[in-house]
């Protein structure tokens, strides 16, 4: 029956990267928001309710109507899409600050500081994010390339001057000799996570400075801003004193143009290891699956005999 089934209707029956895809959003997808869900949501209502109090107990003692406070609070929250702060900033849209937005759309971090306003800003995004970042992929994929050309050619080094050292000569092996110097991906996964703790511990250190962050949250605006999380409440390079220190804005952008390189490219790393301890689990519960229908088949013949004996008696 299963086998008429399985000819009939092939698609029913799910294959490897089908059940990868699904473990992966059970993992990751569920998982994950269960976890957040649980640590967070209890504080999300507190904040709503503390606020609320706020709101009518300005209402009451500056005698202001509560509607008419929701109404000014609301108007506010659309002009800090226009660039309106409380406690004033730098521009916006000038040339290093629409340099600076458009980096961060086109690595997709998306701070959320600014953002067009008008609506031949807003389609022309539209286009632009399609094309920057799809380049942008592009080029976090050639710096890859050239991060594994680059351990290529130091793992070759490495064993020419071992063979040196040695006395050996070099021996030409069966099969592809470029083979023998490909790093291994976990070789590539450990160059770029060190590679990013230099980067972070050394952005860390100028953030904290420069931002007047702790150097915890500077570290941890590094982690948001080069994985392109971008959460938005820790933005570099806003403060009005910043518009005069090009320094700082240069160092900036190169800071997060090579921690997002190393990310993305640390990111592909860690996903080929994931998908290898998937492959793993998929085949432990292949063999699992396959050793339970054996041990039926082989035994259950033994306890039809058995339950058949003791009806007999």
């Amino acid at each position: 029956m299963k086998k008429d089934l399985s000819c009939c209707f092939p698609s029913l029956i799910p294959s490897r990267d089908t059940a990868r895809f699904f473990l992966l959003g059970v993992l990751i997808g569920l998982a994950g928001a269960a976890v957040f869900s649980s640590l967070e949501r209890l504080t999300e209502l507190k904040a709503h309710h503390l606020w609320e109090n706020r709101i009518q107990n300005f209402s009451h003692e500056h005698n202001i109507s509560y509607d008419k406070l929701k109404f000014l609070l609301h108007h506010y929250e659309e002009a800090r899409t226009a660039g309106v702060r409380t406690e004033r900033s730098r521009a916006l849209w000038d040339i290093p600050s629409a340099f600076y937005f458009v980096g961060t759309v086109v690595s997709t971090i998306g701070f959320g500081v600014s953002a067009p306003s008008t609506t031949t800003g807003k389609v022309l995004l539209v286009f632009y994010g399609l094309l920057g970042c799809s380049a942008t992929i592009l080029f976090f994929n050639l710096f890859l390339e050239r991060v594994i050309t680059l351990l290529s050619l130091l793992i070759f080094w490495c064993h020419t001057w071992q063979d040196s050292q040695c006395g050996r000569k070099d021996q030409t092996s069966e099969g592809d000799p470029n083979e023998e110097w490909k790093p291994s991906v976990y070789q590539v996964m450990l160059i770029l996570f060190v590679a990013i703790l230099l980067v972070a511990f050394g952005a860390a250190s100028i953030y904290s400075v420069m931002e007047g962050w702790t150097y915890l949250e500077s570290l941890y605006f590094c982690f948001v801003a080069f994985s392109t999380v971008g959460f938005g409440y820790f933005v570099s390079g806003q403060r009005e004193h910043h518009e005069d220190t090009w320094a700082y804005q240069v160092a900036n952008c190169l800071l997060m143009l090579l921690g997002v390189c190393c990310t993305y490219s640390l990111f592909n790393a860690i996903s080929v290891i994931i998908k290898q301890g998937m492959n793993w689990i998929l085949r432990t519960l292949d063999s699992m699956y396959n050793s339970i229908r054996h041990y039926k088949l082989d035994f259950g013949p033994l306890f039809k005999l058995c339950f058949s004996d003791s009806e007999a008696v």
